[in-house]
């Protein structure tokens, strides 16, 4: 069925009507969601942002877990969104169907890979949405269009009957305006109550914040005022001591190499038509050798233990989420290659850790949103949502 609104900011798919109606005299009864196209919907193709991809391959027999969950928890489906194509990109240009209008930001992307969810949720289309997150692909968005969003525990919400991209990378994700609606779709999801916890020990990153820019130091200065005092503790840490190019570099290596894996034989079976980031990112991920990843691969326990170690069973670690705010659409694609490597930089700490991080849509940079980060221990998913909505309260 069509979409029963107007979409101002060419946030949905118009190649499918997948629509599903939502249990009655439940949970989440009476809320809509928008689900990336990324996830399966019974008796639709699931597009991944690029036609040849959809050309290609059959109806969905199944609905991804996600979606599922949340429908027979009451909540209504009201149609797929934009992703940036196989959710290979990070500020949501999409050179087949457009890049949805970031409604915070004009004139702005709307960050990537979730960007159609994220603008649906920014302009209030639906009181929530569905995104996925390998290299930033909830967290960034979120950033730059001033909702919540969260990238889940790796592994904790089961990424089935959805288009993978780099399996050791990939989590369920989704965005909400309002912090309690967040809460509530996340207690589906998790399948778990989101209590209330004692205050967490607080871990400033300093090096993410050294990495940011002075306007983002500027802009988050009052919010991380208000993270303070629902925290306890607060001390200081360097997250990466190697450098954060260094761990960029290993993300870049793995998740490269495992998204060559997962869509390497239909490229070369079906030479698709690809937008120009796209397709540079699997010419690197394909020519990454051996050595590289199984250097790469050698390095991740290290990282995790890191991380591990700093957070303990009740730590947090705060964060800029995004090192600067939305950059302009219609950028040079030079400029976007060198903002990208800075972006994927502070989002592959929780990548590289399997740690869930959540984004608080508390700062403002010239107008435009810029988002505080938390990053918990992995399985404390609920903690953090716990501390947004008291935070955001």
């Amino acid at each position: 069925m069509p979409l029963p609104f107007e979409d101002p900011y060419n946030a949905f798919c118009t190649d499918t009507d997948a629509f599903l109606e939502g249990a009655s005299n439940n949970t989440l009864t009476g809320l809509t969601f928008a689900a990336k196209d990324l996830y399966d919907v019974i008796g639709h193709v699931t597009g991944g942002g690029n036609p040849d991809w959809k050309r290609t391959h059959e109806p969905a027999t199944e609905h991804s877990w996600p979606i599922k969950t949340l429908v027979n928890a009451g909540a209504t489906m009201v149609g797929k969104t934009h992703t940036d194509e196989l959710s290979r990109g990070i500020f949501g240009e999409n050179a087949h169907y457009g890049t949805p209008i970031n409604p915070a930001a004009p004139g702005h992307v709307p960050g990537g890979s979730s960007s159609g969810s994220v603008t649906a949720v920014a302009g209030g289309l639906v009181d929530f949405a569905l995104g996925t997150d390998t290299g930033g692909s909830v967290r960034v968005p979120a950033s730059f269009c001033g909702v919540v969003g969260m990238r889940t525990t790796h592994g904790r919400i089961p990424f089935t009957h959805a288009i993978d991209q780099a399996p050791s990378f990939d989590t369920v994700g989704w965005f909400a305006r309002d912090a309690h609606i967040f809460a509530r779709a996340g207690a589906e999801l998790l399948k778990n109550e989101i209590n209330d916890h004692s205050a967490p020990r607080l871990i400033l990153a300093d090096d993410l914040f050294t990495y940011a820019d002075e306007s983002v130091r500027q802009a988050l200065a009052a919010p991380l005022q208000q993270v303070r005092k629902h925290t306890r503790d607060h001390a200081n840490a360097t997250l990466a001591p190697e450098g954060l190019d260094t761990w960029f570099g290993h993300q870049a290596v793995l998740q490269g190499r495992e998204a060559w894996e997962t869509f390497g034989e239909w490229v070369d079976a079906n030479d698709p038509r690809f937008g120009f980031e796209v397709a540079e990112n699997y010419l690197i991920g394909r020519n990454w050798s051996d050595d590289a990843r199984a250097e790469a691969m050698a390095a991740r326990p290290g990282y995790r233990t890191r991380i591990e170690n700093l957070l303990g069973d009740d730590g947090v670690i705060v964060m800029p989420t995004t090192p600067f705010p939305a950059p302009p659409r219609n950028s040079l694609r030079s400029e976007q290659k060198a903002r990208r490597f800075r972006v994927i930089a502070m989002t592959c700490i929780s990548g590289l850790a399997g740690t869930p991080q959540i984004n608080l849509p508390l700062g403002t940079v010239d107008g435009r949103p810029q988002g505080l980060s938390l990053i918990g221990p992995r399985g404390k998913d609920e903690l953090l949502i716990d501390l947004a909505r008291k935070i955001m309260a």
